[in-house]
């Protein structure tokens, strides 16, 4: 008996939502109450809480230097630079920055007044460049990305190695931000600016569009964005199942669009090290894809695509510090088949994530990991009996000074099965019959890493994974005969 085909068209799906609160074994509260800008606000226990901010735009950011002393010691502006750096020996040469560069003279910086000889802010609250200050054994520098240190530089100097004609060579250690931040307190969120994110297609058919604000726009479709988002478009084809007619060759189109934030905080009035911290990121989630076609068959895992490769190391400002977030995107195809149906699915994707560490003394580090999400099927057919999952997701990566502390896999995606039967007799009748079902979901998974002591918390011995948080539900099912 012969197996005859049969196409089962999925009839029109309305917005299915599913909201999603789980793996999150600790609290983060997001960002501080406002403050005023020009001076930390002191709390209770009398620490400060500095404001987390942007980075000013438009000008160097100096090298900032906390005195470490006996082990205390409040960070304030510096009025140098780092010349160069070299990440083998750990050398650094510390310049003085050129005349006007430094934020404070930035009107837009988060720092707020100018500073100047009538000002009146101290150096311990971070307005008044060290300028006469010279390096010195002890000092913890803070800088933004510099000569040989693209993603920022965390050092503590150890030796004053002497002058040179760039300026003063140092040899240098790693550290902690508990050596800088000390005991005082930041909590806050910063939107990643789309412009400074840098994109490396992998393949043909990739586009990049943003929107900022101040009306600043890039690429074909950044007339339509939402102000601080940035989209990618893709349009390729992906590997047809052996047999299959040149009509069902297999390929996907659509984009992703997305406006990452930066969740950071810092607690050191427990006394040495942290008492609370959090790394994560969040943000909004929009994706419009279909895939269409006959797929080749899986064989072992899924058959993942990656299209393009974003990369961010935004500065954010904490009081008078900046550090140095790297934000790493890798945004992909998914395929999982059989190889025996010819689908045709379209799906748009809307919702948010959120994933992080989050410290507390006596219980370490614990992963954070939420989504929300709406799926709506646009179209979905499929034609003759199997299997198929597509999904259009991104591998993302947040750390400080270089070094990775969260990664995370989210994956919103698209799953249908259509099973038919035929069936003939001596007559020359036949008949077939069949089932179809669509399911809508997303997984979201990975891991804390080591390089979360930076923050000046315990090591802890293996990674700590995010948990695997998955969510499906049915979309659409349905019978047919004839």
């Amino acid at each position: 008996m012969r197996m005859l085909a049969r196409r089962f068209l999925l009839p029109g799906i309305t917005t299915l939502a599913l909201t999603v609160t789980g793996c999150s074994s600790a609290t983060h509260t997001g960002a501080a109450a406002p403050t005023d800008p020009a001076n930390p606000t002191p709390v209770a226990d009398g620490t400060q809480q500095l404001e987390v901010a942007a980075a000013p735009q438009g000008a160097p950011a100096p090298v900032e230097i906390a005195r470490v002393g006996a082990g205390k010691g409040t960070p304030e502006k510096s009025a140098l630079k780092v010349a160069s750096f070299d990440q083998k020996t750990g050398r650094a040469v510390i310049a003085s920055a050129p005349k006007g560069s430094a934020p404070s003279k930035n009107p837009q910086s988060p720092k707020g007044p100018q500073n100047g000889p009538g000002s009146s802010a101290s150096p311990s609250q971070g307005q008044t460049p060290a300028a006469d200050k010279p390096v010195a054994v002890g000092d913890v520098i803070a800088s933004a990305p510099a000569p040989g240190a693209p993603n920022g530089l965390l050092a503590k100097v150890t030796e004053v190695v002497g002058k040179t004609d760039r300026g003063t060579e140092v040899k240098t250690a790693p550290t902690t931000l508990a050596s800088v931040l000390n005991d005082d307190k930041a909590d806050g969120k910063v939107p990643v600016d789309p412009s400074a994110v840098t994109v490396e297609p992998l393949m043909k058919g990739v586009s990049f569009s943003w929107a900022k604000t101040g009306g600043m726009k890039f690429g074909p479709e950044g007339a339509k964005l939402p102000l601080g988002n940035l989209r990618l478009d893709v349009n390729a084809p992906i590997e047809t199942a052996p047999g299959a007619p040149v009509s069902a060759g297999a390929s996907v189109n659509g984009f992703v669009q997305l406006a990452p934030t930066v969740e950071f905080a810092y607690d050191g009035s427990g006394g040495v090290g942290p008492r609370t911290a959090f790394l994560g990121m969040s943000g909004d989630w929009s994706s419009q894809w279909s895939l269409k076609g006959h797929a080749a068959a899986s064989t072992g895992s899924p058959k993942r695509i990656p299209f393009a490769k974003l990369h961010a190391a935004p500065v954010i400002q904490v009081g008078p510090v900046p550090v140095v977030v790297n934000l790493d995107l890798t945004c992909y195809v998914q395929v999982e088949a059989d190889g025996r149906v010819t689908l045709e699915v379209s799906q748009d994707v809307k919702g948010d994530f959120r994933v992080g560490g989050s410290y507390a003394t006596g219980k370490g580090w614990s992963p954070v990991s939420t989504s929300n999400v709406k799926s709506t099927p646009v179209k979905a057919e499929v034609t003759a009996s199997g299997k198929v999952k597509g999904a259009l997701g991104a591998e993302a990566s947040i750390g400080l000074y270089g070094a990775v502390g969260v990664s995370a896999d989210f994956a919103p995606y698209l799953r249908g099965e259509a099973e038919a039967k035929a069936s003939a007799s001596s007559d020359g009748k036949t008949s077939v019959s069949g089932a179809w079902a669509l399911y809508g979901g997303f997984d979201l998974s990975g891991n804390l890493q080591l390089q979360l002591s930076l923050f000046g918390t315990p090591l802890f011995e293996r990674k700590i994974p995010l948990g695997s948080l998955n969510r499906e539900w049915p979309l659409a099912s349905g019978r047919t005969a004839s």
